[in-house]
């Protein structure tokens, strides 16, 4: 079985191409060049991988020679992050490190800067606006680009206990839950101040990345941010992990996997329903985020797809993969020789 890799929210494809619209710029050409068909845009439960989600980060950030995508009243230049991450690397531990990535933010944007502070057994990170709420894109942005380098750094998803946005909920298909996963479960909206809170002693965790590694994550930036350093502690992300182990047609039903998990089917059911899933949403979305990537990787017949996704006919593939995505099979492979090309 390929490993899955994860699929990104269309959601984070609209934001970012609002920061180009704002900019009297046309949206054609990034989505052409990072191969995203435009009928994915209104689409609300299209998926993007993350390479393309990469390619279109990378050519807005180019267009705008803003790295924080217009979302600050004064630009972080291309390059800034380059910077920021080499200016770490020889710090001693992450609470080091992060004192100095907040610094280093506040000299490149106006309208908002971080600060961290340790209370009681928890660190918290919090985001001080100085024109007022932002958008929940800018305040997601600023908290990827910190929190994504510090995980790098150390080498590790580190743990966020709870987290909170000065701004509403996303009235977006499916938003909340992204951010749910990229973040935590406990994630507040409408809340006094924008902050996210992990444990005091992870500040003392040394710094494993040199040099000679940065190259390889530059590559990966910002691909890895959304998908890499998503949410592990929760019950659907172990349920991920155990069903990733197996052929779908190979999946345990209910019952076996309680018993595996030594929960009853009602714990289970609940647990679930507080994180915003059910078992069957999982295994839907981890089949929708497999067929995606086999599609976009592969010139593999899309009926030879659905019978390693264990669909025991074509027909039935393609009509969950409309329930998943509003679009056919054929539509992502369509994308394909954009992505291969760059």
């Amino acid at each position: 079985m390929k490993p899955e890799r994860g699929t990104i929210s269309i959601h984070f494809v609209q934001e970012a191409l609002r920061c180009v619209r704002e900019r009297g710029l046309g949206v054609d050409g990034f989505l052409q060049r990072a191969g995203i068909p435009a009928a994915f845009v209104d689409e609300p439960l299209a998926r993007v991988s993350p390479a393309q989600f990469g390619a279109l980060w990378r050519d807005i950030a180019r267009a705008l020679d803003d790295e924080f995508f217009g979302l600050d009243s004064h630009p972080a230049r291309q390059g800034t992050y380059v910077l920021m991450c080499h200016s770490v690397l020889d710090c001693d531990n992450l609470g080091h490190a992060l004192k100095r990535i907040l610094r280093f933010m506040r000299l490149v944007l106006d309208d908002m800067h971080g600060s961290l502070e340790v209370e009681g057994d928890q660190a918290v990170l919090r985001l001080h606006d100085r024109q007022g709420p932002q958008r929940l894109f800018a305040y997601a942005t600023f908290l990827i680009m910190v929190y994504g380098l510090a995980c790098w750094l150390t080498g590790r998803r580190l743990q966020l206990i709870e987290g909170a946005f000065r701004c509403p909920e996303s009235d977006a298909s499916g938003a909340s839950a992204e951010y749910r996963v990229l973040f935590c479960e406990a994630l507040q909206f409408d809340a006094p101040q924008t902050r996210l809170c992990l444990p005091a002693s992870d500040l003392q965790l040394p710094i494993v990345q040199n040099a000679g590694t940065l190259q390889a994550f530059f590559k990966g930036v910002p691909d890895n941010f959304l998908v890499k350093y998503r949410n592990p502690k929760s019950l659907a992300a172990r349920i991920r992990r155990r069903l990733r182990e197996q052929p779908p047609a190979q999946w345990p039903d209910l019952a076996v996997l309680c018993g595996e998990l030594h929960l009853t089917e009602a714990t289970l059911r609940r647990r679930l329903r507080e994180e915003g899933h059910s078992y069957q949403s999982l295994k839907d979305d981890l089949r929708r985020d497999m067929a995606i990537t086999r599609l976009q990787d592969s010139r593999r017949p899309i009926e030879a797809i659905a019978t390693e996704l264990g669909f025991a006919e074509p027909a039935a593939f393609y009509r969950a993969f409309r329930k998943w995505t509003g679009a056919r099979p054929s539509d992502y492979r369509d994308a394909l020789p954009s992505v291969a090309s760059r």
